[in-house]
């Protein structure tokens, strides 16, 4: 060890932690936390400074970059070059600040992410905003303090006529803390703070008022007002913005989506690539094209659709899965006399007008004292001129210019200043009419000191002050919002955007789905041949057809007993005659898996609705249950398991009901059971169920179950897969026992077929009954079926050609008489079915298939051979 050197032993854990809270500090104070009065981070603030020392002001010639930045470094910031250059840039950006503080010339960045043009390349000057920001800095508004070498003196805070802090916002990263405070409106902020001045016990309900919400660079919907008001009232919060987007048509018929505003601090090209990757990869359907057609008059993203993709669904999957929604997590950190402080909006203005009192008070007296000293100068020359001869005389009597002021200073009474004053004074002063002006100057100095007295005096006047020159600031720089409000976004969605009207919703047996507009659908006659309704593969059939509304979901059970949910209006819109979109394209369904039954719910969040509302399944191996429809409230996009399925079984049909229905299942063979579903105990959702029928042999099974509310005036359809139906009473249908064989639906024959389905049915009905070709008829049941008893053949309902079969029947409401009687003989040939069959009259049909039964009391005398006691499969 060196002579002189001492080494002391210290303890590194103390040392670590007193380094790292020095270091931490520093970077709390000295870097990513912004003031609270002037909204500023000291980088921010000496490039400022340094700009105006530097004389680049907003009525000066701009200068280059490089010089602002070396003069910056050089004399206030001994940091890196590029720390000072963004700042500066960012500060020239409009579209990173709400109201830039520098006028950049040159290449300074883009929304795309474009880096700025180097420093040497460009040229900069103060705004005309900067200057409200700086102006009095030169009448000891604000503290100074040294620079980093002590060489010079730079402000600690700026006098800021307007808050900077909520008009711009800031961000930033310290250790163990950060801020991210968003731009607001100026005019807005300025009618906030006036609400403040005028009562200091404004609520910030009140101040809301005034200041509606953030307002950001570029533009975009605030969706949702929650997290603004929970941000305003705590200085943390969540505000989601939306970018603001339209639909355009054109010629061609197709549309497009153009986006004309972003989300703030969203990268525009990045955006643009990833949407493109989300398309490529399938994750968003339904758009054929994506252009970026932004030029220097705006912004247009452009997202051309398939013909088929409704707009407001793809807007919505965007606006999911892309950054045309983000999130802008509200944190009002930053520095209160030194410490970091989370402030809310009414201490965000109180901290500005409290600093903005404390500049009025200090200018007012650093503006009394000048004036004082011009008043107490201007009344030694009215003494002078006063004594004007006696003066001169004095004057030159004087040996030299030190005796002068010393004799003037004993003879008059005078301070060393008026003395200095006098003897400076000029010859032309001596005039009658310089004398009037000083004269005149001292007066009105004399209305300014008692002026700047009272102001001092009252607090009233000094807020006066601050209001008045906010009132101004806003008259020149004020401006209208750009980001609009979505009030209601919190417990908006987007049916709230689609009307809600009948589709008739399609699934065919390969899995295609697609929604039509029920107006598509013409009522026919009873025994018409139909017309196309949905295009399809030559081995595909539509399996599924109802009528929903666009507002409502749907649950679709598989075969394997599953549960998916999808809102209709998801459902791809296409026409009749359009064979519609892979299901798989829209929910998770597996490969191996098919949709079995499909229902439509009004909604999934009330409470009452959904513990009174039960789902009955029933199984093709004539198993049922029930369970509670809340049981299959919580969608998930992968499903869920709705019933467990026995092995060789699958899932036929499910159906809402009350818990007090009648519950009739029918088989392929004909027969059918009647029994009251209180027979059937609620069970849980993946239990497996009881035997609610029994199967007439090892080819037999269920296909179709029907669920009638005990005060219901419907009637029992069945329909037979060659066309044959007919309805009957419910009456018709005794009540027996669950799991029994049941009594006969439908007198079965060669000519019938076997039995296809069951439905409930009204005069107010009219049926939707399509083929395996996708042919369609409709029909109205009031007009065209009768009720007739259980044990008939039943009626022709469609013609079909040779090889054909009837897939599904549906009911729909009927439409009124005039529609009924325009179209009741309408009927089209379609793929092969001749003109000549339409022709064939409906009542020679019915002479010829009308078959009642020879022997009622035989036929009951079977039934009751087949109602066998319940055998339940727990």
């Amino acid at each position: 060890m060196a002579e002189g050197e001492k080494i002391i032993p210290i303890n590194i854990e103390d040392e670590m932690r007193g380094a790292y809270i020095d270091y931490s500090m520093s970077v709390i104070i000295s870097r990513a936390l912004p003031d609270v009065r002037d909204g500023l981070k000291p980088v921010h603030r000496r490039v400022l400074y340094g700009m105006s020392e530097l004389g680049v002001s907003y009525n000066k010639s701009y200068k280059k970059s490089a010089r602002i930045v070396g003069e910056v470094l050089g004399k206030y910031h001994p940091h890196g070059d590029s720390s000072v250059y963004d700042t500066m840039v960012r500060m020239a950006q409009d579209w990173s600040l709400r109201y830039p503080l520098v006028d950049g010339q040159g290449n300074f960045g883009s929304v795309d992410g474009d880096s700025p043009a180097a420093m040497r390349y460009t040229e900069a000057r103060l705004k005309r905003l900067a200057d409200e920001m700086l102006g009095d800095l030169d009448k000891e508004t604000v503290d100074f303090q040294p620079n980093f070498d002590d060489s010079l003196e730079e402000p600690s805070v700026m006098p800021s006529k307007f808050p900077n802090l909520l008009v711009n916002g800031t961000t930033g990263i310290a250790v163990g803390m950060a801020t991210n405070m968003p731009p607001h409106n100026l005019t807005e902020v300025v009618n906030g703070i006036i609400a403040y001045l005028d009562n200091s016990e404004v609520t910030i309900a009140e101040l809301m008022e005034h200041v509606t919400a953030p307002d950001f660079p570029t533009g975009g919907t605030i969706y949702g007002y929650e997290g603004v008001k929970q941000a305003f009232e705590t200085g943390r919060g969540r505000v989601v913005v939306r970018a603001k987007a339209h639909v355009e048509t054109l010629d061609s018929g197709k549309e497009q989506i153009v986006v004309t505003e972003i989300p703030y601090m969203v990268n525009k090209a990045s955006m643009i690539e990833k949407t493109a990757s989300l398309i490529n990869e399938k994750r968003i359907e339904g758009i054929a094209d994506l252009r970026d057609e932004s030029d220097r008059d705006g912004m247009r993203i452009v997202y051309v659709l398939k013909r088929d993709a409704m707009p407001n669904v793809v807007l919505n999957q965007l606006y999911k899965y892309t950054q045309l929604q983000s999130s802008f997590g509200v944190n009002n950190v930053c520095l209160v006399k030194g410490r970091p402080m989370t402030l809310n909006l009414k201490e965000l203005i109180h901290y500005f007008v409290e600093h903005r009192a404390d500049v009025v008070v200090r200018r007012t007296r650093y503006e009394l004292a000048e004036a004082q000293k011009r008043a107490h100068i201007l009344e030694g020359l009215l003494i002078a001129l006063d004594h004007l001869d006696e003066v001169i005389a004095l004057i030159r009597g004087s040996r030299d210019g030190e005796v002068a002021r010393a004799q003037l200073v004993e003879r008059f009474s005078l301070s060393e200043v008026q003395a200095r004053a006098i003897l400076d004074m000029r010859l032309q002063r001596l005039t009658g009419l310089e004398r009037d002006k000083i004269v005149q100057e001292y007066e009105e100095l004399m209305k300014l000191v008692d002026y700047l007295k009272s102001v001092l005096a009252s607090d009233e006047l000094q807020r006066q002050i601050i209001r008045d020159e906010l009132l101004d600031i806003r008259e020149r720089y004020g401006d209208k919002r750009r980001t609009g409000i979505e009030y209601a976004g919190g417990d908006f969605s987007m049916e709230d955007m689609i009307a809600d009207e009948s589709m008739v919703i399609t699934i065919s047996n390969d899995g295609y789905i697609k929604r039509t507009a029920l107006a598509e659908y013409r009522t026919q006659g009873r025994g018409g041949v139909g017309a196309r309704g949905a295009a399809s593969k030559q081995d595909d059939f539509t399996e599924h057809l109802f009528v929903a509304t666009t507002h409502e979901y749907l649950l679709f059970f598989t075969e394997l007993g599953r549960v998916f949910w999808l809102k209709v209006y998801e459902v791809p819109e296409a026409g009749k005659a359009a064979k519609g979109r892979p299901i798989q394209n829209l929910i998770e369904i597996p490969r191996e898996d098919s949709v079995r039954s499909v229902l439509n719910v009004r909604g999934l969040r009330d409470p009452d609705y959904l513990e009174n509302t039960y789902l009955m399944f029933c199984t093709e191996q004539g198993t049922v249950k029930k369970t509670p429809l809340e049981a299959y409230s919580r969608p998930r996009t992968a499903g869920i398991n709705a019933i467990t399925i026995n092995e060789g079984d699958r899932l036929l049909d499910v159906q809402l009901t009350s818990g007090n229905s009648e519950v009739v299942v029918a088989l392929r063979s004909g027969r059918a059971v009647r029994f009251p579903e209180s027979k059937v105990r609620s069970m849980g959702r993946t239990a497996a169920g009881v035997r609610g029928i029994t199967l007439g042999d090892e080819q037999d099974r269920v296909v179709g179950m029907v669920c009638i509310a005990n005060d219901s005036q419907e009637e029992l359809l069945v329909v037979s897969e060659n066309g044959y139906g007919k309805r009957s009473p419910l009456e018709e249908y005794r009540i027996t026992n669950r799991g029994g064989k049941g009594v006969r639906a439908m007198k079965i024959t060669e000519k019938t077929g076997a039995l296809v389905t069951i439905k409930a049915v009204s005069d107010s009905d009219d049926l939707m009954i399509i083929n395996k070709s996708g042919i369609t008829i409709r029909m109205s049941v009031a007009k065209e079926l009768r009720s007739i008893g259980r044990a008939t053949q039943g009626v022709r309902l469609i013609r079909l050609s040779n090889g054909d079969a009837i897939s599904s029947v549906a009911k729909v409401a009927a439409e009124d008489e005039k529609e009924l009687a325009d179209e009741a003989t309408t009927a089209v040939a379609v793929d092969g079915v001749t003109d000549a069959l339409v022709g064939q009259a409906a009542d020679a049909d019915d002479a010829l298939d009308i078959e009642e039964a020879d022997d009622a009391d035989e036929l009951d005398e079977l039934d009751d051979a087949d109602d066998d006691s319940a055998d339940d499969n727990e």
